[in-house]
């Protein structure tokens, strides 16, 4: 959980817009199986189950130039579209959709045999025109979402995504500009730094790409967004500096290594 003064800068943010969501009828919590079926059923309740859990966030960029703008897009039924949470730029928390509920912010995706990740993440978009550097401020209280939505989901280090990592060819977000490393800093996503260990030849970028996660299906958009990512570059082209830098990841993830914790700087495995 959280500490302090930003555990409350959290719950003040997210405060005003849990009162208007109580506003809106709740759905049913125990609907008639009746209602789905044309067999009649008789309830007897089970205590043996627990809530699903997210294992993954994905992070966004909104595209808009204003928090007002993007909220818009993420309230209105048109679009289609929402994600649990927004981020503006000056570091107010929206709190959109319920963490537990199934928001539709990543679309056809794919990571590691994964098919559906809005079924088993939380989407967090931050407000920024895909072009200029993230603030401060932003950053900050996206940390600090970060770390309670890590410790309360037990979200693994390697799970903290971007959707161009999940939907390579089809989205770029968070951005060339998204500071990963500083991230990886904090305990949110992998990263290597050199030097790093040579590369056998024959084990290939596509196959460390998929190990990692990536879909292979376009192999020239996978090498992209991990360029994008990992290596701060646009580019389609693995270079064996980022081969030797993909292969480091791969082991980090593979090996179960320890990573520093955020919020309490203990190493632990994920």
């Amino acid at each position: 959980m959280l500490a302090g003064a930003a555990s409350g800068r959290l719950r003040a943010a997210i405060v005003p817009v849990t009162i208007l969501l109580a506003a809106c009828a709740p759905l049913p919590t125990k609907p008639p199986l009746t209602a789905y079926s044309m067999l009649p059923a008789v309830q007897y309740p089970s205590p043996n189950f627990n809530e699903r859990r997210p294992g993954f966030v994905i992070l966004h960029h909104t595209s808009d130039s204003n928090a007002k703008d993007a909220l818009g897009t993420l309230t209105r039924s048109s679009a289609e579209v929402s994600a649990h949470f927004l981020v503006a730029r000056d570091g107010t928390l929206y709190y959109l959709v319920d963490e537990l509920k199934r928001a539709w912010h990543a679309g056809p995706s794919y990571w590691g045999g994964e098919i559906d990740m809005n079924s088993n993440s939380i989407g967090i978009e931050l407000d920024n025109d895909g072009v200029e550097p993230y603030a401060t401020a932003q950053l900050e209280a996206l940390m600090t979402l970060l770390a309670d939505l890590k410790v309360r989901y037990r979200i693994p280090v390697a799970n903290f995504l971007g959707h161009g990592d999940i939907a390579p060819g089809r989205k770029v977000d968070p951005g060339i500009n998204f500071p990963w490393k500083r991230l990886a800093e904090r305990g949110f996503g992998l990263w290597c730094e050199p030097p790093y260990e040579p590369v056998p030849a024959n084990l290939d970028a596509g196959s460390l790409l998929g190990v990692l996660g990536y879909d292979l299906s376009r192999l020239d958009a996978a090498i992209g967004a991990f360029n994008r990512h990992f290596a701060g570059i646009e580019s389609r082209v693995m270079i064996e500096e980022n081969r030797a830098r993909l292969n480091c990841l791969v082991m980090k993830k593979t090996s179960g290594q320890p990573t520093q914790d955020a919020g309490n700087g203990a190493a632990k495995t994920r």
